[in-house]
């Protein structure tokens, strides 16, 4: 009894200590997964985004209906429900009712009724419209559509009868990838101006840090408003989703700078920065070798909060009217439909696009927080 007992406590005592060499030799990385793993908050919000991208990636298959369809008969109607109840029953196969329009003799409003005699099936995986995936090949084969003479708006349509979830998909590419491109380069300049100033000091810092000063200084609507106002309204639309990219980046590179500054600060004065330079390396190796990877970790947090700035930055702009322009589509763009109280009063799916930026922003955020906790060495 005494053996097993022992043997039950060698074993215990085995198990925790190489749970203890595993803890002390794992890298950085591997402790910073470990706790990301722990915060399912994160985690959900991690699987979230991953299907956005996923969505704007695969946006022509996805979308019922191309960016640029539209129909007249169908003018601000609203989302159909789809249905597996009809008067004949329970059916297995999803469908719709088609939509019957009358104009209001009092308010000569355009309103739609669903027709119970007209019944439409679901299909998955049909044929619609031709498009080019990518600019690689060409198919016509959509996720959904519904059966030859019906029409699905699952979101409802816009002042020109376009499917607005089939925009929103499309919007999804632009938004979302403004707020990458832009964090990247927003990423780069903090790193090399805030590597420069908090390195060499003296007369660098003084002059980069005056800058951030005077960049940090001017009202921020203000002053994306006048840069945004620079760009020539001729300009083509991809040309101008990277106008505004750059002017996003511009504004926002300073917070990044600050903080590698301080960063550079606190670790140029360690022992193997000294080491490294004793060893002949020269500056450039020793920001790109040493000091850089050092706070990668807060780098990428930093990285994960800056994204919904972005996007919120570019739907700001574009629903002023001073950002992205049709025909380019973000999520800015549709909102500009709303602009006034009365659309959103008559027709308010036209807001729709609003909860896919709030969605997003507190994705990224709760993101953010799991990459923080994780990299804070005293948790």
């Amino acid at each position: 009894m005494k053996r097993v007992l022992q043997s039950k406590d060698e074993l215990f005592v085995n198990r925790t200590r190489a749970e203890d060499e595993d803890y002390y030799m794992a890298s950085q990385w591997q402790l910073m997964g470990r706790k990301f793993r722990k915060h399912r908050l994160a985690q959900v919000s991690s699987v979230v985004l991953g299907i956005f991208y996923l969505v704007a990636i695969f946006a022509e298959f996805l979308a019922p209906y191309d960016l640029t369809s539209y129909n007249r008969n169908y003018v601000f109607a609203p989302p159909q429900n789809v249905h597996f109840w009809s008067d004949d029953g329970f059916s297995l196969r999803p469908f719709v009712y088609g939509l019957e329009s009358s104009v209001n003799p009092q308010t000569f409003r355009q309103t739609y009724v669903e027709n119970p005699e007209e019944k439409f099936f679901l299909r998955f995986f049909t044929q619609g419209i031709p498009y080019k995936f990518w600019g690689l090949f060409e198919t016509d084969v959509h996720l959904f559509g519904v059966e030859e003479g019906g029409v699905i708006f699952i979101l409802g349509t816009d002042s020109m009868g376009r499917d607005l979830l089939s925009r929103i998909i499309y919007g999804a590419r632009i938004s979302l990838s403004i707020g990458l491109v832009g964090v990247f380069l927003s990423i780069f300049l903090g790193i090399l101006l805030g590597g420069l100033s908090g390195y060499y000091g003296g007369l660098v810092d003084n002059i980069i840090q005056r800058l951030i000063e005077i960049l940090r200084s001017f009202p921020t609507v203000p002053l994306w408003m006048s840069l945004a106002a620079a760009l020539p309204p001729h300009m083509p639309p991809l040309q101008v989703y990277f106008g505004i990219t750059v002017i996003l980046s511009l504004v926002g590179w300073t917070g990044i700078a600050r903080t590698v500054r301080g960063k550079f600060i606190s670790l140029r004065e360690e022992d193997f920065v000294m080491a490294a330079k004793i060893a002949g390396c020269t500056d450039s190796r020793i920001i790109r070798t040493h000091l850089v990877p050092g706070f990668m970790s807060h780098l990428i947090v930093s990285l994960t909060l800056a994204i919904p700035g972005m996007i919120l930055s570019e739907t700001t702009l574009s629903f002023l009217g001073l950002g992205l322009r049709s025909p380019v589509t973000s999520w800015g763009v549709l909102l500009r439909e709303a602009q006034n109280v009365h659309s959103v009063v008559s027709h308010p799916w036209l807001m729709t696009p609003v909860l896919f930026v709030i969605i997003t922003v507190l994705m990224f955020n709760f993101l953010g927080d799991g990459l923080r906790d994780a990299a804070d060495p005293y948790k």
